[in-house]
């Protein structure tokens, strides 16, 4: 009886152990695996037209094609 409860006890073990490995197999090829659904543009770096300072594309202001740091810039070079 015990040799029975012992055999139990490591099968369980040996499946908890399998079971913890597959589940962070999976999770690693889904982080390793890009998203295009969420490939967001928001964070890339642009240039400023006006004084050559990079900006996130989220923060510039873009205006007749062109990329500018501020309000101020995106004046100055159309004038």
């Amino acid at each position: 009886m015990l040799k029975f409860v012992v055999l139990v006890i490591v099968v369980l073990v040996v499946l908890f152990v399998l079971k913890s490995y597959l589940r962070g197999a999976q999770s690693k090829q889904q982080v390793r695996a890009p998203d295009p659904a969420n490939d967001d543009m928001a964070n890339t770096m642009v240039r400023c037209a006006q004084c050559g300072v990079h900006v996130p594309r989220s923060e510039s202001i873009l205006s007749r094609s062109k990329f500018f740091c501020s309000e101020e810039h995106r004046l100055v070079h159309f004038k």
